[in-house]
């Protein structure tokens, strides 16, 4: 978890404190605002000392358990502003994964040059139908997420009409595992081979394969997207971290440069993809 989220959270925390102990009617005990809210003491301590992320429901139900209805609406906003880093897969899909999609393609319209990292699976640009609607199926699943597979789907491929436009420029590097990596059938993943041998030499886009075989100064991490040099969205289990601060930026730009040294371009990326699509039919 970062830093600045374990900050953020223990601020909530604090403010918290301050309502139980500061109730119009005298201060309450952790025990006796467990009892108002139905929760376990447990709980109430968890949300106090930043060990636990509340939700909008907790908050609300703490303000009006100390009798300070009047903070809910700072306390929502404080949670906010600290969510906006830290965006768990949860909540985020509790609604679906078509708002996903569309938070990304804002991000995508007001962004001039991609850089792309992935290290388990082909990034979402360059994804076929069928390659995305196995990956969308997967995570529905994963976190019983909302079943708006084809709306996502074609939010998805909405992403990708910057390739074709000329007016962004992309630079995607995998690691050589994600060729291989079976999320899909195997037709499904031969279809999607096809179209990464395809996007080798397209102008607006630069892709990179990072051999199983070449050498690395530092081992290859999970998936994270620079946009311009404004922005980072890094992809984890639990959640996106979506950092912004000048530091978090360059620390992601450094690990960028590291993992690029060891990529293959052109004719020898292309050779690499067609080795992983002769794999799946080698007659």
């Amino acid at each position: 978890m970062s830093t600045d989220f374990q900050q953020a959270r223990t601020a909530l925390g604090v403010r918290l404190r301050e309502l139980r102990l500061h109730c119009p009617e005298g201060r309450l005990t952790g025990e006796q605002l467990a009892g108002r809210t139905g929760w376990n003491k447990s709980k109430v301590s968890k949300l106090e000392n930043g060990k636990q992320t509340a939700t909008p429901e907790d908050l609300t139900a703490w303000a009006r358990a100390t009798g300070h209805e009047s903070a809910i609406e700072g306390l929502h906003a404080q949670l906010a502003g600290f969510e906006s880093l830290t965006r768990s897969w949860r909540r985020q899909l509790a609604q679906g994964h078509r708002p996903v999609q569309e938070t990304l393609l804002a991000e995508h319209e007001r962004t001039s040059a991609f850089r792309m990292w992935e290290n388990s699976a082909i990034v979402g640009v360059l994804q076929t139908p069928e390659y995305a609607r196995a990956m969308f199926t997967r995570y529905t699943e994963l976190w019983d997420a909302r079943p708006d597979i084809e709306e996502a789907v074609r939010a998805r491929i909405e992403l990708q009409k910057w390739l074709y436009s000329g007016t962004k420029q992309y630079h995607v590097v995998l690691w050589e595992a994600a060729l291989y990596a079976p999320i899909c059938t195997p037709q499904a993943l031969a279809l999607q081979l096809d179209r990464l041998a395809g996007i080798v030499g397209l102008d607006t886009m630069r892709l990179g394969i990072v051999p199983l075989t070449s050498s690395l100064k530092i081992p290859p991490g999970n998936g994270f997207w620079l946009y311009d040099d404004r922005l980072v969205v890094v992809e984890d289990w639990h959640a996106e971290l979506w950092l912004d601060t000048p530091d978090a930026v360059a620390s992601y730009e450094k690990v960028w440069d590291t993992l690029t040294e060891s990529a293959v371009y052109g004719a020898d990326a292309h050779r690499i993809i067609l080795r992983a699509r002769h794999a799946l039919d080698p007659r």
